[in-house]
């Protein structure tokens, strides 16, 4: 399995004992991917977000300044909302991001769990699905050709014209990252693409009917069990012992959940909520290095095998230093153990 972190570039302003200005907190974000790529993660992936609280709107710039520092780890979006964006610029970002990388870019397409991107852009939200078919059908087309002729609702034509610059790899690894809609987990089977799944909070069982169904609907396609990926998106944090890791990571965490719990009417979050999310089958993977090792392979058996997993740390505005540490313990330690024998 294949184990990295997703970054959502916090602004690491929210706790003012421990502010730092964002110029500061994106260098720190690039020395927290060059240390993933020398602590042997897989793969670190920048979110997009064009509200405040994030430093992520433009992911393609702060994975090639994290290029230029790294040489193994694979650099994605985690996700790219291209229901807001330009299919054809969205392609040469990351196509360049690959040159720029020798070959090691990558993509998850998403459609987003926040709306400012569709007025920010002229978009209305009542298209939210539709613009996403679209323009999804449009970024594979690219992929795909060299000349692209495609016509379209939301976006003026192409007739036989060439995108550029074209990524170092054949073509790029494109993911198709999902919330919890059976019509998003049905989409990527019939287009034959590998699946993120964001798994933030209930019990990561209750996903198993949505990747049977991705599954399926990619059997019923023609493609294979090797072509039909699953990874997983999660909120976690590993420390040295899970008293550690509780009391590192419950603050920024508790606070971050019930900011955005009174924009969509969730409870707010205490720690016996925390700790029922870090029981055996909760979403949350907190703790020690042994006790998440365990929980990860749990979540891939409650899936029926996964290849990929995520953690999302910074959202809970855990300074630098802890994450660099937990950094180091997902990639010398819970690595080795998900995937021992």
């Amino acid at each position: 399995m294949e184990i990295g972190i997703d970054s959502f570039a916090a602004m690491m302003s929210g706790n003012s004992s421990r502010a730092i200005n964002d110029a500061d907190a994106i260098g720190q974000l690039v020395d927290r991917i060059a240390y993933a790529d020398h602590a042997g993660h897989d793969v670190f992936g920048i979110g997009e977000h064009h509200r405040k609280g994030f430093l992520d709107s433009a992911p393609h710039m702060i994975l090639a300044a994290a290029a230029s520092r790294t040489k193994n780890i694979r650099l994605t979006s985690a996700v790219a909302v291209l229901s807001a964006a330009d299919p054809v610029r969205v392609f040469q970002n990351f196509a360049t991001l690959d040159l720029v990388s020798g070959g090691r870019a990558e993509m998850v397409a998403g459609r987003g769990s926040f709306i400012e991107a569709f007025p920010l852009f002229g978009y209305r939200l009542e298209d939210y699905d539709e613009l996403f078919a679209e323009k999804l059908d449009l970024l594979l087309k690219i992929n795909e050709n060299e000349f692209v002729t495609w016509s379209g609702k939301f976006r003026p034509a192409i007739d036989n014209l060439p995108v550029y610059p074209r990524p170092m790899q054949a073509k790029l690894p494109i993911w198709l990252g999902v919330g919890g809609t059976p019509e998003s987990f049905a989409r990527a089977g019939m287009l034959g693409m590998p699946l993120m799944v964001a798994i933030i909070g209930g019990e990561t069982h209750h996903f198993r009917p949505l990747v049977d169904l991705y599954r399926e609907a990619g059997k019923r396609a023609g493609y294979t069990p090797e072509q039909l990926k699953v990874g997983v998106h999660s909120l976690g944090y590993v420390a040295n012992t899970t008293e550690e890791a509780i009391n590192d990571f419950y603050p920024g965490y508790a606070e971050a959940m019930t900011k955005v719990g009174k924009e969509r009417g969730w409870p707010p979050m205490t720690k016996s909520r925390l700790e029922a999310q870090m029981g055996p089958r909760g979403a949350l993977v907190v703790g020690s290095a042994e006790e998440v090792a365990e929980k990860i392979v749990r979540h891939s058996e409650a899936l029926g095998g996964i290849t990929r997993f995520t953690f999302q740390m910074d959202t809970a505005e855990v300074p630098h230093e802890k994450l660099m540490q937990a950094i180091e313990l997902i990639g010398m330690k819970v690595k080795g153990l998900v995937n021992k024998g």
